[in-house]
C-alpha cells in the first residue's frame, strides 16, 4: 500500500503505519487512521508526550478498535498526533504542533483527537480512531465540519487504548459522510444500523438551556438542523436539560475526571516527565481534590444520569449544540484558552458524566466556519442515533 501524504500535518512525525485489512470485509476499499493512544503491533503508543513510557517498545497487540476495523477490511495508513495524554480539548500539540482544520485554516482542529479529525478532513483518509473522555470526539467534530460519535460509555472494549478517566473514557470515530459513518459504526458497534424509517425516535427534545448557552449566532446557525430533525421526528417539545445547570454538570466532572486522571498519571509522574505547563499544572491541581468535593461531585453524577434516565425515554432523542461556538483562533495565550475550555466543557461534560450516546452531525455554518448539532440517546441507542444522523444527510 502506498503511504498516505500527511497534508494536514496530522500524522505522528517519523512513523509509517500501512497495515492492510482483511479482503472481504464490509469496510473493504476504506481506509483509517487512529489516535496514538491505541496500541498498533509493531508500534509505538506514543500518547502525544516523548516521555510516555509506550514510546520505549512496539506494542504486542492491535487495540480491540484496530484490530475491529482490520477484520472489517479497512486499510490502517497512520497513527495521528493527540494533545498530550488526551488532556486537551482546542488541539494544539506543545510536542508536535497543531494539525491542520481543513476548513478553517487559521483555526484550531480541537481535540484530544486532533489528528485523526484533521485527517479526516483533509481527505487522508476515510474514518478516524479517536477517544472521547470530555469531548475529544465530540469537539473536533463540530470544528471540523465532521460526523464524531461517543458511543455509550462501556458499550465498547477498550483495551488497548491508553487509559485517562477510565469512568468516561471510551472509543469513538470519525467520517466526513453519513454513509462511511454507518458503515464504520456498524462494525464498530457490531450491529446493522436501521434502513427503515420506522425505526427512527419519534420524540425530539430541545434542550432549550444548552441552546440558551451557546452563542447567539450558534443558535441561528443551527436553526435549520433542528427544523429538518423535526420534520424527521414529528413530536417535538422543549425542555431544560439540567436543572442544576450546565455549568454545575461540568463542575462535577471537572472534579472526577482530573482526578482520575491524576490517578492514572501518578507513578509516571514520579518520573519527572517533561510536559506542558497546562497539562502539568492540571494534573497537580487535581492531585489536591479533597474527599468532599468528590462525594459531591459523584452525588451530581447520580442526579445527572437520573435526570437524562427520566427525559431519554425509549424512542426519544436530545438535541444540543456540539460547541458553544466555533473553532477558536490557533495560538492564543493561555489566559484566553482557559475560559474557552471552561465554556466548551458546559456542553460536553454530560457525556463523561452520564455516559450516553452522543453523535454530532455536520451542515452548519456560522460565517464560514463549521459547528455541529449534537443527538443524544439513551443508554444502548447508539445505532437508532446514527440511523437518525444518516437520516438527515438524505
Amino acid at each position: 500500500m502506498p503511504t498516505i501524504k500527511d497534508i494536514a500535518g496530522a500524522l505522528v512525525p517519523g512513523t509509517s503505519v500501512n497495515i492492510k485489512g482483511a479482503p472481504d470485509g464490509a469496510l473493504s476499499g476504506l481506509t483509517f487512521v487512529a489516535k496514538d493512544l491505541f496500541d498498533v503491533a509493531g508500534h509505538p503508543t506514543g500518547g502525544g508526550n516523548p516521555d510516555w513510557p509506550g514510546n520505549d517498545q512496539p506494542a504486542a497487540h492491535h487495540a480491540w478498535a484496530v484490530q475491529t476495523l482490520l477484520d472489517g477490511g479497512a486499510d490502517l495508513v497512520g497513527k495521528t498526533i493527540t494533545d498530550e495524554v488526551s488532556l486537551g480539548i482546542l488541539g494544539e500539540s506543545a510536542f508536535h504542533g497543531t494539525p491542520l482544520n481543513s476548513a478553517a485554516p487559521d483555526r484550531v482542529p480541537g481535540g484530544s483527537s486532533a489528528g485523526s479529525a484533521a485527517a479526516v478532513a483533509a481527505g487522508m483518509c476515510d474514518i478516524a480512531l479517536g477517544s472521547d473522555t470530555g469531548g475529544s470526539v465530540r469537539v473536533p467534530a463540530s470544528f471540523c465540519g465532521l460526523y464524531g460519535i461517543r458511543p455509550t460509555h462501556g458499550r465498547l472494549d477498550i483495551s488497548g487504548m491508553m487509559a485517562q478517566a477510565p469512568t468516561s473514557d471510551t472509543t469513538g470515530w470519525f467520517a466526513r459522510d453519513a454513509a462511511t459513518f454507518a458503515k464504520a459504526s456498524a462494525v464498530l458497534l457490531e450491529e446493522d444500523i436501521p434502513t427503515d424509517r420506522a425505526a427512527l425516535p419519534d420524540r425530539l427534545i430541545v434542550a432549550v438551556d444548552a441552546f440558551g448557552f451557546a452563542d447567539a449566532a450558534m443558535r441561528t446557525a443551527l436553526r435549520p438542523m433542528i427544523e429538518r430533525l423535526s420534520d424527521l421526528i414529528g413530536a417535538v417539545e422543549e425542555e431544560v436539560m439540567a436543572p442544576q445547570g450546565l455549568s454545575t454538570w461540568a463542575k462535577a466532572q471537572r472534579t472526577l475526571q482530573p482526578y482520575e486522571g491524576w490517578l492514572t498519571f501518578k507513578d509516571w509522574l514520579d518520573s519527572n516527565p517533561n510536559m506542558a505547563y497546562s497539562v502539568a499544572r492540571g494534573l497537580a491541581a487535581a492531585a489536591g481534590t479533597p474527599q468532599v468535593d468528590r462525594d459531591w461531585a459523584n452525588m451530581m453524577r447520580q442526579e445527572a444520569r437520573a435526570r437524562l434516565n427520566y427525559l431519554l425515554a425509549p424512542n426519544t432523542v436530545l438535541c444540543l449544540p456540539t460547541t458553544p461556538f466555533p473553532a477558536p483562533m490557533k495560538g492564543l495565550p493561555i489566559s484566553q484558552t482557559d475560559p474557552l475550555r471552561l465554556q466548551i466543557a458546559c456542553l460536553c461534560s454530560h457525556g463523561g458524566l452520564t455516559g450516553v450516546p452522543q453523535i454530532s452531525i455536520p451542515g452548519a455554518d456560522l460565517d464560514g466556519l463549521p459547528v455541529g448539532l449534537s443527538i443524544i440517546g439513551r443508554w444502548g441507542m447508539d445505532a437508532q442515533l446514527v440511523a437518525l444522523a444518516k437520516a438527515m444527510e438524505q
